[in-house]
């Protein structure tokens, strides 16, 4: 404990383990503390099935239908990969895919009326999605050819659309797309939570629908990849990573104080002993002071003997209930795995619902949801604060990473480990000069 280091990180999330990894491979000197004895902080998967129902003071072991308790891994944040996504990039580059086996999402449905349909990903799926009547459809095929032809550094193919000036809203409107159509394609392909992109230009939704497709082509069934074993895995695949390039961590270590000197960080103090260092990175709740409350999101974890209806019977999948669909203005979602991803007992299914919570009664706003899912065996509810900095390190260089968010993918948690990395470096993440790095340190990279 008592040396110099680089870079300090406390706590074990996701978003601390990448960023403690990607200093390591720089050749930064790194030490890595959790007050808790388990990796992972507020993206954990826990394990057994008793110390859940501990966690969520549930009184009694779960009963004996349960299975093993040591056959569940189960997720606190439920989210997704996308198969073309930041995330699988940063997983590719730094060869943490090594440490980790995924399995493809088996479809993606989004709900309607009180329904749920397969959201169509291709011109064939769309062309017979019972989603919409069949002027709709062709409308729809135009659209999508035009994204899929979109590019930004080609005004020949932005048909009368300045992709920096026009807004979103018109972009529909030039195709003559329908409320539903627009609630879909905004909500389940480029996966906003709520209608205030609509005013925005129109680049980063051309994108996001990009990114989608894109990430569909790769395996076909849905655009989502999933870790066998639970999500826990990820922040101990690049844990790994970090101890490769000499990174030292250190589960179960309370934290007295983190140490100041004219404003600026200068070590952390631990069992006594003090951890000096030039920067540090951490998660909200070891530094209080230093972040604001910014919303609260409702999680349901609900475990299952059976898939949901309406589905094709799919051991996992993932629904999206748009906003517009229920009266809201953020959607709500539901990610469903099962044993089928080695996280829960021979024939149950774990489906978890996620949104920003809106009102003072947070369990009545994920009704639309849990209606899907009856009958559910056991549901573990949590309300979880969402935190965002007030101080961005400059001056104190203390790098503090956001809550995770309602989303059920990584993509927003990949902006932020972006953003901490320039504020850190004062350079842009650059996924290439990672790929150099390496190669400087293990010679020419193996193919």
């Amino acid at each position: 404990m008592n040396e110099e280091y680089d870079v300090i990180v406390l706590g074990t999330g996701l978003t601390e383990c990448i960023l403690s990894g990607i200093m390591s491979v720089n050749g930064k000197k790194v030490l890595h503390m959790d007050r808790n004895s388990y990796y992972g902080g507020e993206s954990a998967s826990i394990t057994p099935l008793d110390d859940l129902y501990k966690r969520f003071s549930i009184f009694g072991s779960p009963p004996e239908c349960m299975g093993k308790g040591r056959d569940w891994n189960v997720d606190l944040v439920p989210k997704f990969l996308m198969a073309n996504g930041q995330l699988v990039k940063m997983l590719l580059l730094t060869e943490v895919t090594r440490y980790l086996d995924f399995k493809v999402i088996e479809g993606s449905f989004v709900y309607k009326g009180g329904k749920i349909y397969k959201v169509p990903s291709t011109e064939t799926e769309a062309l017979a999605s019972s989603l919409m009547g069949l002027f709709e459809k062709r409308r729809f095929r135009k659209f999508l050819i035009y994204i899929a032809n979109f590019d930004e550094n080609d005004p020949k193919t932005f048909e009368g659309v300045d992709p920096k000036k026009t807004k979103m809203r018109d972009v529909y409107k030039k195709f003559d797309l329908g409320q539903d159509i627009i609630d879909f394609t905004g909500h389940a392909l480029a996966l906003y939570r709520t209608d205030d992109y609509l005013d925005q230009p129109c680049l980063e939704t051309v994108n996001r629908i990009k990114l989608y497709s894109e990430s569909l082509a790769r395996y076909g069934k849905s655009p989502y990849l999933y870790p066998l074993y639970g999500l826990g895995e990820l922040p101990q695949g690049f844990a790994r990573l970090s101890a490769i390039y000499g990174g030292t961590y250190m589960l179960n270590k309370p934290i007295q104080e983190i140490i100041m000197e004219n404003g600026k960080v200068i070590g952390v103090k631990s069992e006594g002993e003090i951890a000096h260092c030039k920067q540090l990175i951490c998660d909200p709740s070891y530094v209080k002071d230093r972040v604001t409350k910014s919303r609260q999101v409702i999680r349901v974890i609900c475990i299952m003997s059976h898939p949901i209806k309406n589905t094709n019977d799919a051991n996992s999948c993932q629904i999206i209930i748009p906003q517009n669909q229920v009266n809201r203005s953020s959607d709500i979602y539901v990610c469903m795995i099962s044993y089928a991803h080695n996280v829960a007992a021979q024939g149950k299914y774990i489906a978890i619902i996620s949104t920003t919570v809106e009102t003072s009664e947070p369990e009545s706003e994920i009704k639309p949801a849990l209606d899907l899912l009856e009958p559910v065996e056991q549901k573990f509810i949590s309300i979880s604060d969402q935190f965002s900095p007030t101080d961005f390190g400059t001056e104190s260089q203390i790098f503090i990473s956001r809550s995770y968010d309602a989303t059920t993918h990584f993509e927003t948690t990949c902006d932020d480990i972006k953003d901490i990395y320039k504020r850190m470096t004062g350079s842009e993440f650059d996924f290439e000069e990672m790929k150099r790095k390496k190669t400087d340190i293990f010679g020419e990279t193996e193919q």
